[in-house]
């Protein structure tokens, strides 16, 4: 929730980095919450979360994943099906030995306390505009700083991460490049076309080909990719409660038709995982 207060100096001290989404002047520590000079304050939820996604700020009264759909994400994700991918994410980031690092669309927090745990002295934060989201990643680190905020208005001071991972999730790479030190970088994760390949087949009569390097061309200038490379394995999803959250959590849970769902769910299925790890740097 967001107040508004008449302007003031706060004598609280300064929490690292952050900035007021609105008008983006720095963040003090205050009781149950933080506050700008400019009076804008700001509640900590009493699950530890920051809300910073102020009103004018939302396209619908609850953006974001919706308590299924973090739910089912949660379930197949604690069943170790990706746990391999988390994993190499982790090695990755803790190769770049940030000092400061976000998540951006931290989603239910799994990633996030993969880095965590690798980068126990380095200050993180992650965020996500899904409350119901980030209220469950709380758990899993607290010493993670998790907030609920857009990635369009990234609440971090100009310069102030060594790192940014991006985890399935869109980007806007505008805000990455500003909040991005000299020399860091973002870590980016996403699928390659080949990534769950046998479940498409069978959700569509035509399998739509995309390019996953088309995100390549978004880069800004002032930044450059580093290094990239692919992680494949082959899985299989053995109980009908994995393939159903499978399905939740991608965007084919509602694309195909409730038929092909239905029969997907009903059968043992074996996929292939093929996800690219890209590492572009702010230059």
């Amino acid at each position: 929730m967001t107040e508004r207060a008449a302007p003031q100096q706060s004598s609280e001290p300064q929490q690292p980095g952050l900035i007021c989404p609105i008008c983006q002047g720095p963040l003090s520590l205050v009781d149950k919450g933080v506050v700008c000079p400019a009076g804008h304050r700001f509640d900590r939820a009493r699950q530890g979360y920051l809300n910073l996604l102020a009103v004018q700020h939302k396209n619908s009264r609850d953006p974001g994943d919706n308590q299924a759909m973090v739910e089912a994400r949660r379930r197949f994700l604690d069943g170790g099906h990706y746990a391999p991918l988390a994993h190499r994410l982790a090695q990755l980031a803790a190769a770049y030995a940030p000092a400061r690092w976000l998540d951006i669309g931290c989603g239910e927090g799994y990633y996030t306390e993969q880095i965590a745990q690798m980068l126990p002295d380095a200050r993180g934060y992650a965020l996500d505009i899904s409350r119901e989201a980030v209220k469950r990643a709380c758990k899993r680190a607290p010493q993670v700083e998790w907030l609920v905020a857009s990635m369009a208005r990234l609440p971090l001071a100009d310069a102030s991460c060594q790192l940014l991972a991006s985890v399935f999730s869109p980007l806007d790479w505008q805000e990455a490049k500003r909040v991005l030190a000299s020399n860091g970088g973002l870590l980016r994760m996403g699928p390659t076309r080949a990534h769950l390949m046998e479940l498409r087949r069978k959700l569509y009569d035509e399998v739509r080909d995309y390019d996953d390097q088309k995100h390549l061309e978004l880069i800004p200038d002032g930044m450059r990719l580093d290094h990239s490379e692919t992680l494949s394995f082959s899985l299989k999803v053995e109980t009908e409660q994995a393939r159903a959250d499978l399905l939740a959590m991608t965007p084919h849970g509602w694309r195909a038709s409730a038929e092909r769902r239905a029969a997907v769910i009903a059968q043992p299925l074996e996929v292939t995982v093929a996800i690219r790890y890209d590492w572009i740097v702010r230059t």
